[in-house]
Formats: structure tokens, C-alpha cells, sequence
């Protein structure tokens, strides 16, 4: 990208504004376990405050994208009521909005059967909104990126569609789309999930990426949805179907994520980096929110420079009562969320969400994740471990310290994070007849 390109705010802002983002959230997640038995995994929460789907949406929000349809299937309605409440702030008279798009049957009777099917089902929608460029994003990674930058680039490069992509090492490229591009970043060979990924030119260690986020030129991406729906081979998914198909015939470009990465802006030897994490497996989904609280985390969510903005219920601030020998509420190297009391309990190396009540007894919990409503009883105590929203945690609960006892009572990772949900305790916050 030139440098005159990369510093012509109102070019980009010209580009984003006839922009739709259309973002994929009617995924399940089936790797994240029991924590998506009742919601999609763009409406897991994530970082003390947030769902995942915060980050895409603020993505666009801080790009100027401000038309924006999330298209939703799976268990939606967590995720639905989430966008209602934190999302609805845009002016629909500038023509502002995040549109919810459900699975509903528009061109046949059958629901979403892949990425490229869950568009082409609302291509009406899309045609009414008449935009120049559709940027298709996926609603379940952690990261942030300047989506105007990468427009930028696809309208230099005259491309027909462009593919965002990020350098993973080698062994990881198996669950990813890897690309293979030639000198000027036109992708050459794309393949899906790959046995053995093609390394990148020069860096056998690593391979290129797709990172699930699309740019299309509006007409071209039409054409392509259509004849697309009207092959009965096609499974109707972008990675499986679409990108192969094209590579071949049209102008499909890489866009390297480096060039749009929102960077953290932490100090130190490693400041300045790119952040962008799947969390789509229990032990990523811990580690990633666990990795907040420390020192210098690898996602600064205190940079104000690129907010992620969420709905913001109101609560009061964190409580730590009793100050007593032996019976000390205290929170040491850990993330604490409004509405939180910590009653004569310690708290380490861990992230609680909001409305998290730890009473006292000796409770303690060390290097985990406390999703929000949850209560603890005296006497607990709770090591690498994931507690789902809404559980009472019985009094004097071990988790953390006896593996085989873990895996016997609760969903416990070969890495050894356990998810505790309600109903592993028996406890039924979603009625089952």
C-alpha cells in the first residue's frame, strides 16, 4: 500500500461508508464443549465485560462501517438479546444500523448450509441496501483490525475479492484455509484444512491463512452466489467452494493483516504487535482471557485509541469486605467485574466476570475464568478451571486438585482447564421437560 494511500482518512472513510459488513455469527462452536450447549459461540462472553461478537462489531463501529447485518441461526436468542441491548445505538436516518438477519427461509425452505448459502439467502436484503463493497466477517475471533485499510488496498489492487490472512506456524495450519500466493499477494492455490500446509516462500516454518474475513466488489460477489447456489455439488461455503473456485479465474489478492492490525501500543521488546486469537476450543478460550490478567497482556483493552464497545449494564462497583486474621477478602493479579463482592475469600491470577459472589470460609480460587451470576460457597476451592454462567458452586467444592476426579464429575481438557456448567452440578437453569 502507498504511503499516500494508507494516510487519506477521507478516501478510506468514502470506502467504508459504502461498505455493508455482513458478519457470520449462526455458528455453534462444537469444540468450545458444554459452554455452547445454549448460545452461539459469537455470544460467549469474553474479558470481564464483552461477548465475542463485541470485537468484529467494534471493528466496524471504529473503521466507519456503520451498516452492518449479523446473520444468526444456532440457539441465537442470547445473542440476539445482547445485540439489542448493547448495539442500538446507531441513527437509522444516516442510514446507520446493525441488522439482525436470521436463519427464516428467504429463498428455499431449507436453513443456512454454509458461509456462502447464509448470504445468498438474504442477498434481497443486500441488493435493497445497494452497497459498492460487502465485507463478509466471521463473529468469532478476538482481535483488532482497521477494516478501511484493507478496503484501501482492494480497490489499489483492483482485486475482484480479497481474502485477510495471517502467517501461522506450520503445525497449526491444519484447521485453517492456507493460501499460496505469488509476488504481488494474488492468491495462487487456496485449500481448506490442509494434511500438509504449503509453507510460505522463504519461512518453512509458517503458512498463510485465511483469517474468515472477505471483501467483495458488490456485483461480482452477486455473480458468484448465484451460479454457486445453482450447483448442486457445492456444499455452498466460501473456504470449501467459492475461493478454490475463483483463484482461477479472477483477480483474488491477499491482504496481510500486519498492514490493518489495530497493534496493542504496550511497552517493552514486544510492544506493538498484531493480536488475533481463535477461541474456539476450552483450553484457547482460557488462556486468552486468563493472558488479561496479566502485567503486560498481548490484548491491551485499556487502550483507548480502538474501544470495544458492549453493552454496559449497570452495577455497582466491586466490593472486598472483612479484614480479619484469616478471613481477608482480597484479589491479587485478577480482573474483578461490577457487582462482584469477595467476602473474606482470596482471588488469584483470575478474570470474574459481573455479579460474581465469593463468600467467605476459605474460598479461593486460582487461574480461572468466573463467567457472570455465578455464586461460590464457603469453604470452595477452584484451580484452572471455567465456571459457565449462572452456577452456584456448592460449599466446599474442590476443583483443580485431583485429575481423575475432575474428568469423572466434569468436561476437563487433555490440558487440564475443567468447565464446570450448572447443569454438571445438576443445577437446570434451562428447562428440560
Amino acid at each position: 500500500m502507498s504511503e499516500a494511500l494508507s494516510n487519506s482518512p477521507r478516501f478510506v472513510s468514502n470506502l467504508t461508508k459504502n461498505t455493508l459488513a455482513l458478519v457470520l455469527a449462526g455458528g455453534r462452536g462444537s469444540r468450545l464443549g458444554p459452554l455452547t450447549d445454549w448460545r452461539a459461540k459469537p455470544a460467549v462472553p469474553f474479558g470481564g465485560k464483552f461477548r465475542i461478537i463485541d470485537f468484529c462489531l467494534s471493528n466496524c463501529i471504529n473503521s466507519g462501517i456503520r451498516r452492518v447485518g449479523v446473520l444468526t441461526q444456532y440457539k441465537a436468542h442470547s445473542l440476539i438479546r445482547h445485540l439489542q441491548l448493547g448495539w442500538g445505538f446507531l441513527r437509522g436516518e444516516f442510514s446507520e444500523f446493525i441488522e439482525i438477519l436470521p436463519a427464516q427461509q428467504r429463498m428455499n425452505t431449507g436453513w443456512y448450509k454454509g458461509t456462502a448459502d447464509a448470504i445468498f439467502q438474504n442477498i434481497d436484503i443486500l441488493r435493497a441496501h445497494r452497497p459498492r463493497y460487502v465485507m463478509v466477517l466471521a463473529g468469532d475471533h478476538i482481535y483488532r483490525m482497521d477494516y478501511g485499510q484493507m478496503l484501501a488496498e482492494h480497490v489499489q489492487s483492483q482485486a475482484d475479492m480479497s481474502v485477510a490472512c495471517i502467517e501461522v506456524p506450520l503445525q497449526e495450519a491444519r484447521s485453517f484455509g492456507v493460501m499460496s500466493v505469488n509476488h504481488e499477494d494474488r492468491i495462487v492455490g487456496f485449500t481448506e484444512k490442509p494434511e500438509n500446509p504449503t509453507p510460505l516462500p522463504g519461512h518453512p516454518e509458517k503458512a498463510l491463512a485465511s483469517m474468515g474475513i472477505y471483501v467483495f466488489n458488490t456485483d461480482f460477489l452477486y455473480e458468484q452466489l448465484i451460479r454457486d447456489a445453482d450447483d448442486p455439488h457445492s456444499s455452498h461455503d466460501f473456504g470449501n467452494d467459492l475461493i478454490p473456485y475463483m483463484i482461477s479465474r479472477y483477480r483474488v489478492m491477499a491482504h496481510r493483516f500486519r498492514h490493518s492490525c489495530v497493534t496493542t501500543g504496550l511497552g517493552g521488546s514486544d510492544s506493538h504487535r498484531c493480536y488475533w486469537r481463535d477461541v474456539g476450543t476450552i483450553d484457547a478460550y482460557w488462556a486468552a482471557n486468563i493472558d488479561l490478567v496479566h502485567v503486560t497482556p498481548d490484548l491491551d483493552l485499556y487502550d483507548s485509541r480502538w474501544p470495544i464497545w458492549t453493552y454496559q449494564e449497570q452495577l455497582p462497583p466491586a466490593k472486598f469486605v472483612f479484614d480479619d486474621d484469616g478471613r481477608r477478602g482480597v484479589a491479587l493479579d485478577s480482573i474483578v467485574s461490577g457487582g462482584c463482592i469477595i467476602s473474606g475469600a482470596t482471588v488469584r491470577r483470575s478474570l470474574l466476570f459481573s455479579n460474581v459472589r465469593v463468600n467467605d470460609g476459605h474460598t479461593l480460587i486460582e487461574d480461572s475464568v468466573i463467567l457472570p451470576n455465578v455464586r461460590l460457597g464457603e469453604g470452595a476451592r477452584l484451580r484452572r478451571v471455567v465456571v459457565d454462567k449462572g452456577t452456584v458452586i456448592p460449599a466446599g467444592l474442590v476443583v483443580g486438585e485431583d485429575p481423575e476426579e475432575d474428568a469423572r464429575r466434569f468436561h476437563r481438557t487433555p490440558n487440564g482447564v475443567t468447565l464446570i456448567t450448572p447443569e454438571s452440578l445438576g443445577q437446570q437453569l434451562h428447562f428440560v421437560r
